[in-house]
């Protein structure tokens, strides 16, 4: 990030202070669509997309050296599973099956990646179909399976990626997946976890994305206020199961082809259908930019265990303790762990800003200006997480450093910046800004 992106960023924040990313005011018929890799930059998708929200299509120029559109697809443009087979054979992955509902999911198993091969190819056989039913490979982490060396590069525009940095250092998980499966295997309706940006890649075949900007899904929900588990379903048009569906909008629709990138901005609902025999690389990813939506999203999370759980809160010892148990359980989470992330990312932050520019932190795309922008976002945050009652419930007594501590650090570093002269906030922002490479 240059100190000219940093302004704006900032600015961009300060007007908009207290809100949590919503998209704007959507009033497109379709998505943007970037060309060329040379005419569009990082300051460029930071400012048209990524601060206010928007999604867009990456051309399949972006990722043609990647090795898997190489080495993983036919000359014919199919998954080429002798390839795979030899490569992959052995690894055990998560098969969900897309014709059984599971709540608004679908229950998954594990099996050896061979297995679903043969599944699969016996699925082309069998006329798309099969008695087992329609299973798809989600959700594989091949990060931690194998190598991801010549299979795909990190593109620049996502590589200030908290969520695989925090777990990275834990080196316990990742949010990295690969994503494959037949003609006709899709994704139920949903939002990306912890409200996180995502983008996702189609190495071959095509996907149909049904997107919703925030808020529009409220119109899905049904009479008993439970989102929808396929919003193509006849029975939205039932007002008496949706009695909001009149008010709502249609879907935004994308088509994406093979090697486009598809960039997924933070609570935009959508649904996902895979129009051929398709693979996909994807991730999930938290910033500055996002970072306030995943707080919100968390004491949500926290407000619904507590009142699913309330009648117990008068009997149960340690009922707040509890919650969060529950809460880490179903979201992954709970604000202990919240914490640990945010000391994380902020102590590498802290340390750029103490040593200066180190090659290793170019090269992951964290120069100063990056790292003063994120050293704002957190202490914005981690002020509003000591603040909160059910944060002061937890015990904090082990960690190091004290909340308070680290927030005094952040504030402190942000002062030393802006007494080195960067004062963001009085550059005036650019008059007439556009989406930079739509078309």
């Amino acid at each position: 990030m240059d100190r000219e992106t940093r302004a704006f960023a900032e600015r961009y924040i300060q007007g908009r202070k207290g809100q949590v990313l919503s998209g704007g005011s959507w009033a497109h018929d379709r998505v943007a669509y970037i060309e060329k890799p040379d005419a569009f930059s990082y300051a460029d998708f930071f400012k048209g997309y990524l601060l206010p929200n928007l999604p867009c299509v990456f051309s399949s120029a972006f990722t043609e050296s990647w090795g898997s559109r190489r080495h993983w697809v036919t000359p014919a443009g199919k998954p080429d599973f002798d390839y795979l087979l030899q490569k992959y054979g052995d690894v055990v992955v998560p098969v969900a099956n897309c014709g059984v509902q599971e709540y608004n999911s679908n229950p998954k198993e594990h099996m050896p990646f061979r297995d679903y091969i043969s599944y699969w190819k016996e699925y082309i056989q069998g006329n798309y179909s099969s008695p087992r039913g329609c299973l798809y490979l989600k959700d594989w982490h091949l990060c931690r399976d194998s190598s991801a060396e010549d299979v795909f590069t990190l593109p620049i525009y996502f590589s200030s990626d908290w969520l695989n940095e925090f777990w990275d250092a834990l080196d316990l998980d990742d949010y990295r997946f690969v994503y494959a499966g037949p003609k006709g295997t899709w994704s139920p309706f949903h939002a990306d976890i912890f409200r996180s940006f995502s983008w996702s890649v189609n190495i071959c075949g095509r996907k149909k994305w049904l997107f919703f900007p925030p808020g529009q899904e409220e119109a899905l929900r049904d009479c008993h206020g439970g989102l929808p588990y396929d919003v193509t379903s006849p029975t939205l048009l039932d007002s008496r199961l949706h009695p909001m569906r009149q008010h709502g909008s249609l879907p935004l629709e994308v088509m994406q082809e093979a090697g486009e990138m598809v960039f997924v901005p933070s609570g935009w609902h959508h649904q996902v259908h895979n129009l051929d025999d398709t693979i996909s690389i994807n991730h999930n990813w938290v910033n500055g930019c996002n970072l306030a939506n995943m707080w919100h999203f968390l004491q949500q999370e926290l407000h619904a265990v507590q009142e699913e759980v309330s009648q117990w809160r008068d009997s149960m010892p340690e009922w707040h303790h509890h919650c969060q148990v529950i809460m880490r359980s179903c979201s992954g989470i709970n604000f202990e762990e919240f914490y640990h992330f945010l000391k994380v990312i902020a102590e590498k932050r802290l340390f750029i800003l103490g040593c200066g520019e180190t090659r290793g932190d170019m090269d992951a795309g964290l120069g100063p200006e990056q790292a003063a922008f994120d050293v704002g976002r957190i202490a914005e945050v981690l002020a509003s997480v000591i603040e909160h009652p059910d944060f002061q419930r937890v015990d904090t007594s082990a960690f190091s450093p004290q909340p308070e501590e680290l927030l005094r650090q952040l504030e402190e570093s942000e002062l030393i910046k802006l007494g080195q002269g960067a004062e963001p906030w009085m550059v005036e922002e650019p008059s007439n800004q556009s989406h930079p490479g739509t078309s």
